[in-house]
């Protein structure tokens, strides 16, 4: 794919970039690795007053940044500005929490002063997706730099001008030019700067097939990987559940950001007593969608980011319906210019059909029935995917079982699922691994060094010892 910003809601192509070349990518892993030697020993007050600033840039340009969003992947103006309000909050979460979350654990022994001290381990390469342009990036960078280490940005090749901008916040705000940097480059290039000795560690948010690329080539380098790959969430709905908010949220989870979001509500699993209820007022709320132009405060959803994914969207519903899903709303794209499809409902979906275990990225709702608690739980589990769930019941016994056996990093109960710099994110299975925000985020990249400073003045006793 060309590193070019094309807009999705019109198919116009508005700037193209070059790629790097192999001595402009050294010269900026060299000036990562020089900087990481400093930069580790600044202090946390620096940090956070850095990245305060960071914040106060993206609360004071979030109209403009959003609308370079929007520009490039086509999420709504309303939201993408709500994205860059949203990345100034996690800045100031990390500004404001990471010297705790970081300082010294202390562990108890007779004799002796014994701690754990996190340390930095250098430039990390992040590769993250078009999806949630800023969010993503800054979900990953705020503990990164708030930690002492140095970030390599390899974003996704439709939204060059957001990878650009963020770089430009970070460096504005205060940071050393080589804290953050980003690598307009190729897929094909990325190998290669995992290869580099001076990269010591890769995150990834994408698709499963990249996950394991990535994953693959940094465990040949030993070397970390924090993996946020694809979901197909259950949203699992059951009698007690007060159904109004449910339909509400159901609606608004699986078209938010356009159908685009791994923790987008995609298979949605309705108890028998209130299926048929359910599921006309959720068609109903689909289908009243307004569907135009993602600059528009009238829109409600605009174009896919891409036409493959418009394709492959339509192609996943097509092949659906002729294995014998039936469609309730939607289910055909559009004729005239941008890479708009229609919020879409399917139903009576067979085992085999895309809709049934695929994740389809892109506003369509695969809806299930069953019979009991048992077949809702086990519908949900058959997914290679785990990545979040949403559990709608007042009945505390129930949600004591979905939170115990459905497979997922994280399970919602009367909420769909959101992330937030406050609580963990990460998924099981085919999922990914590793977590970020909260303190488990800023922890994935440190060395936790364990201390040990001996007071007893006696010889160690070395029995057992390996």
């Amino acid at each position: 794919m060309a590193i070019s910003t094309v807009n999705p809601a019109t198919g116009e192509e508005i700037k193209t970039f070059d790629a790097l070349g192999d001595e402009e990518i050294d010269r900026k892993l060299q000036l990562a690795a020089e900087t990481f030697r400093e930069y580790k020993k600044t202090s946390f007050a620096d940090r956070s007053r850095w990245l305060t600033r960071a914040a106060e840039i993206l609360e004071e340009e979030a109209e403009e940044l959003g609308r370079i969003m929007t520009l490039e992947m086509g999420k709504t103006l309303a939201s993408a500005i709500g994205e860059a309000n949203k990345c100034a909050r996690g800045c100031r979460y990390y500004a404001e929490n990471a010297e705790k979350m970081l300082a010294d654990e202390q562990i108890k022994l007779e004799g002796a002063r014994t701690f754990v001290r996190y340390q930095p381990i250098g430039p990390v390469l992040a590769v993250m997706p078009w999806n949630f342009p800023f969010w993503q990036v800054f979900r990953f960078a705020a503990p990164a730099l708030m930690a002492g280490n140095v970030g390599l940005l390899k974003h996704a090749s439709n939204v060059p001008q957001c990878a650009l901008a963020i770089e430009d916040i970070i460096h504005r705000a205060g940071f050393p030019e080589g804290a953050f940097q980003t690598l307009l480059i190729s897929s094909g290039q990325v190998q290669a700067v995992i290869d580099d000795p001076r990269v010591r560690a890769a995150t990834l948010t994408g698709s499963e097939p990249a996950g394991r690329q990535v994953a693959s080539e940094a465990g040949g380098n030993i070397k970390k990987t924090v993996l946020e790959l694809g979901g197909s969430d259950p949203f699992i709905v059951m009698p007690s559940a007060d159904l109004d908010k449910a339909i509400s949220n159901a609606v608004t989870s699986r078209t938010l950001n356009n159908g685009q979001s791994c923790i987008n509500a995609k298979r949605i699993i309705l108890h028998e007593e209130i299926a048929e209820d359910f599921t006309r007022r959720y068609v109903e709320g689909m289908a009243a969608l307004e569907v135009g132009d993602p600059m528009s405060e009238n829109t409600d959803m605009g174009p896919l980011a891409t036409p493959q994914i418009l394709d492959d969207v339509s192609g996943q519903v097509d092949k659906s319906v002729e294995a014998g899903a039936r469609v309730l709303t939607g289910g055909k794209k559009g004729d005239g210019p941008g890479n708009f499809y229609p919020p879409t409902v399917l139903t009576d979906i067979p085992e085999g059909s895309p809709a049934y275990r695929e994740e389809i990225f892109g506003p369509v709702a695969s809806l299930f029935r069953v019979r009991n608690i048992d077949e809702a739980i086990a519908l949900a589990n058959d997914s290679d995917f785990g990545l979040s769930s949403s559990a709608w019941t007042n009945d505390s016994a129930e949600q004591d079982r979905f939170i115990d056996e459905l497979e997922a990093g994280m399970t919602y109960i009367n909420r769909m699922t959101e992330s937030t710099p406050e609580i963990p994110f990460g998924g099981a299975k085919n999922s990914g691994y590793g977590r970020e925000l909260s303190h488990f985020g800023i922890h994935e990249f440190m060395n936790p060094k364990t201390v040990w400073v001996d007071a007893s003045g006696e010889a160690a006793d070395t029995t057992g010892a390996e």
